[in-house]
């Protein structure tokens, strides 16, 4: 067994060097260079197994990778780039903490935000903590920005996360809505093109697309009338509505044209409605749209 000390120690040789100036692990906290002009973003998270992560369908480094993407992806709900994170994890007896730095490792290379620093300590049960610090070239893109008359929009199709997952439990799943479930990915140039649209308000869909649009329409005071949901290839229109962790953007903006302008060379988003003036009512197709997604009890 090793001690709290070898395992850092080991983990720090894993992790990218700071550059000239910078500290990075091994001290009380890192020492950062601060960004120049625009915003400072910050973000955590928690991922606690069996809660936000059953690990009867998911390994620890898919575990450690999901942790870092729901931090990046609220990062890209801004309209912001990453740039640090730090990693706590409270980990259980025998969790296997390289395997968990595998997906931790991996998804801060991916996204640019490489680890900096954080703790180990023994828990009952595997809790990863992230935080995560980015920046924003220009105003970041609120969720309380919405005005009647401006167009809703969704990234892509929505589902597909809540489809692996119930494919996962049922022994085999479609390889595409397993990694979607398992290695989800934030859409970091999807927000930097809608805040570059204008985008008023947006929301990665991380508790459900009909809960993340309610937040919508409660900061901003507005209500919705939604044409369509797009539904991912596999996925029933209620995980489409309500399950989650698809971290597609939802967002909101006066002009269509700016958007398909904005959008040119990346995946085109869908336009699913438009606000209305009527606060907290919300249809789709004429119908209410029911309060679906994930409820946080505190």
């Amino acid at each position: 067994m090793s001690s709290e000390l070898e395992v850092i120690a080991r983990l720090g040789r894993r992790l990218a060097p700071p550059p000239p100036g910078e500290v990075w692990i091994g001290d009380d906290t890192a020492v950062l260079v601060p960004p120049a002009g625009g915003w400072q973003l910050l973000a955590a998270d928690a991922v606690v197994e069996g809660v936000h992560a059953d690990l009867a369908v998911l390994t620890v480094a898919d575990l450690g990778w999901r942790a870092v993407v729901a931090n990046v992806s609220d990062v890209a709900a801004m309209g912001g780039i990453p740039a640090h994170c730090v990693v706590t994890v409270a980990g259980r007896r025998g969790l296997d903490i390289d395997t968990l730095y595998d997906g931790v490792v991996g998804a801060a290379v991916a996204y640019g935000c490489p680890v900096v620093g954080g703790d180990l300590v023994s828990s009952p049960v595997t809790v990863v903590t992230v935080a995560v610090t980015g920046t924003v070239d220009g105003s970041p893109v609120l969720r309380s920005g919405a005005r009647p008359g401006d167009t809703v929009w969704v990234t892509g199709p929505l589902g597909a996360s809540a489809a692996g997952l119930r494919q996962l439990r049922a022994g085999g799943a479609d390889p595409a809505l397993a990694a979607a479930h398992t290695r989800p990915r934030p859409l970091l140039a999807e927000g930097t093109a809608a805040r570059r649209a204008g985008a008023t308000a947006m929301i990665d869909v991380s508790d459900g697309f009909a809960a993340d649009l309610w937040h919508v329409a409660e900061a901003s005071g507005v209500g919705f009338e939604l044409e369509q949901v797009p539904v991912a290839p596999g996925a029933t229109p209620e995980e489409a509505l309500g399950g989650g962790e698809d971290y597609q953007l939802v967002f909101t903006a006066p002009d269509d044209g700016r958007v398909r302008a904005a959008f040119a060379g990346l995946p085109a988003p869908v336009r699913i409605g438009r606000c209305s003036g009527a606060t907290g009512k919300g249809t789709l197709a004429g119908a209410p749209l029911p309060h679906l997604g994930w409820q946080h009890n505190c």
